[in-house]
């Protein structure tokens, strides 16, 4: 009998060599016909290469210094494609490179890379069997190693661990498994779900015992973790989703008192986009920032959950006395503008763009801004999506949109006003306005055929949203500077705005920068006169309030300090929405 078995290298291996010299010393005590069955299993070429891969990742894992570069190799991908599309019908070369990446071959290999990079290969413990004795309670026996990933129990934080987080279930005060990170170790494995039992840890037992000893057990454990569990009665699917969404406020989890896991917590500013991989939790989504090369998940407040936190700080500020129904502040909502030291509650006279306070004062403040979900938005040729440019009064919304249409007043163009004055010397019917009878205008206003419109001085005017229509239908760029609260009629899937917000500097630098370009102020139409200190300071007031309402709802912003650099990135982001694919609201792309 062959006393051992050569291995690819031309070596014997050890462990399968000592077990066959064993079987020698069993012919006496077994059946000579098992043991030529055992014989001939340990000396065949199959069973020794797998031992010799074995013995290779095995080794590799062991190796601190052997790591891959990078473990998303297919978002990668993904990302190289959306930079490639809008390139692929100017550079051949470009095209070339968007078909070879979307070559199964190639993706399937990234996919493989991505597995093993991902330490993808473990092997997973057998089903557990159907057919079980009654009396006797299924057990599962689960091994993962101790990572960089957090395990924590209700709100209490700690070490980071497997990627989940436990409680004690109400009824039966056992420990139970009550969330799994999406792309953490205990995700990857396939063993653990939501439900499960927790009965031991390393070998100790928890009955009796809280989440926060469960928690000591394991920062005190080194290497792999050991958990005995007894399977829930059903498995929640882990898939993840395609959701992404638009975040429309700040988060940071750890000022958050009510997050389950703070070092599970995912933190993002307003206007980041958020991949929500999982809402099975109606109060803590998981979710991932788009782009970030992060494998697992991290929890955000849902929807539901944030929009009950905003409802309960405004009622308790009106509890407070800070805004109560019926207060002028409530009920006005001065726009911005002028103030009239008069009254409060008027706008100022020179303002050409009145709106109903009450209708839009409603609108402020019954929106709860939370998430809105997206999607990408690619460009199509012929189409133009309208610029729309966004601010308080006097900070140069026109000047940016005159000299934007000057540069290509073939591709640039901006609709023209209706109203209903009075030509006056000089004007041209059709240049300056559209001039109409009150008649008219009060019809299609009624009609709603204006997306913005107001009364100055006895006569109406108005932007009609046909002329913006009309603009758009014939390829050309539609460059539009409205009052703010015209968005809720221009921000609709058949328009497909991309909406800039441009946004004044700081005061000193707001009026150095005024006052040397000899800017007339736009608050007062009878005199020729520059800013005073009060309308810059209302100017930036007025930004403020903007940017807290609407500023969600914006694409990008400028902020006008140098009107020359200001233009040169107005450019810059008209180039942007033309040619490049941009999140935009779901609603949006069919």
């Amino acid at each position: 009998m062959t006393a051992a078995v050569m291995a690819s290298d031309g070596s014997y291996d050890p462990v399968i060599s000592k077990l066959i010299t064993s079987l020698k010393d069993a012919e006496s005590l077994s059946d000579e016909q098992d043991l030529g069955f055992l014989q001939n299993l340990l000396q065949s070429k199959e069973l020794n290469a797998l031992v010799t891969v074995h013995s290779k990742v095995a080794k590799v894992n062991k190796d601190d210094r052997i790591a891959p570069l990078l473990s998303a190799s297919m978002q990668v991908l993904v990302e190289v494609l959306e930079m490639l599309a809008p390139r692929c019908h100017i550079s051949p070369l470009c095209r070339e490179i968007f078909h070879l990446l979307q070559t199964p071959h190639l993706q399937s290999i990234l996919l493989a890379h991505d597995a093993v990079a991902q330490k993808d290969f473990y092997p997973h413990l057998p089903e557990i069997p159907i057919e079980v004795d009654e009396d006797e309670e299924t057990i599962k026996i689960v091994q993962l190693v101790k990572s960089n990933e957090p395990l924590c129990a209700g709100a209490q934080s700690a070490e980071p661990i497997v990627g989940a987080t436990i409680k004690t279930d109400e009824e039966t005060g056992k420990i139970i498994i009550a969330r799994i990170m999406h792309g953490g170790a205990a995700d990857r494995s396939g063993l653990i779900h939501v439900g499960d039992e927790v009965i031991e840890v390393n070998n100790i037992n928890v009955e009796g015992k809280t989440p926060g000893d469960v928690l000591s057990i394991l920062q005190n454990s080194e290497g792999t973790i050991t958990f005995k569990l007894v399977p829930s009665d059903g498995k929640l699917d882990q898939r993840e989703s395609k959701v992404r969404v638009k975040a429309y406020f700040d988060y940071e989890p750890e000022n958050d008192p009510y997050i389950p896991c703070k070092e599970a917590g995912l933190g993002f500013i307003r206007g980041d986009i958020l991949h929500i991989v999982s809402q099975d939790d109606s109060y803590w989504w998981q979710a991932r920032k788009e782009g970030e090369k992060t494998t697992r998940a991290g929890l955000i407040p849902s929807r539901a959950l944030q929009e009950r936190r905003i409802l309960h700080e405004r009622s308790a500020k009106e509890t407070n006395g800070e805004t109560k129904k019926g207060s002028c502040a409530s009920i006005c909502s001065t726009p911005p503008g002028s103030p009239n030291p008069n009254n409060p509650c008027r706008g100022p006279k020179t303002k050409k763009i009145m709106y109903d306070t009450a209708e839009n004062d409603d609108f402020d403040r019954e929106m709860i801004a939370t998430y809105e979900e997206v999607a990408k938005l690619y460009p199509r040729p012929g189409v133009c999506r309208p610029i729309v440019l966004l601010g308080a009064p006097g900070i140069g919304r026109n000047e940016l949109k005159r000299r934007l249409v000057a540069r290509d007043p073939e591709k640039y163009k901006s609709p023209v006003p209706y109203t209903t004055r009075p030509m006056r010397s000089g004007e041209v019917a059709g240049r300056e306005y559209l001039f109409v009878s009150r008649e008219k205008m009060e019809s299609d206003i009624a009609n709603g055929k204006f997306i913005e419109y107001g009364e100055y001085k006895g006569h109406l005017y108005g932007t009609s949203g046909e002329s913006v229509k009309s603009i758009v239908n014939a390829g050309c760029v539609c460059v539009l500077s409205p009052h703010y609260q015209a968005l809720k009629s221009l921000r609709t899937a058949q328009l497909k705005p991309f909406i800039v917000h441009i946004r004044p500097p700081q005061f000193d630098q707001l009026k150095q920068t005024r006052t040397k370009a000899r800017a007339r102020s736009t608050f007062d139409e009878t005199n020729s006169r520059g800013f005073t200190d009060e309308e810059f300071s209302e100017m930036i007031k007025s930004a403020e309030r903007i940017n807290f309402l609407y500023g969600h709802f914006c694409d990008d912003e400028i902020l006008n300090g140098d009107l020359t650099d200001a233009f040169e990135k107005l450019v810059n982001l008209a180039n942007k929405a033309e040619t490049e694919p941009l999140w935009a609201p779901a609603s949006w792309v069919q």
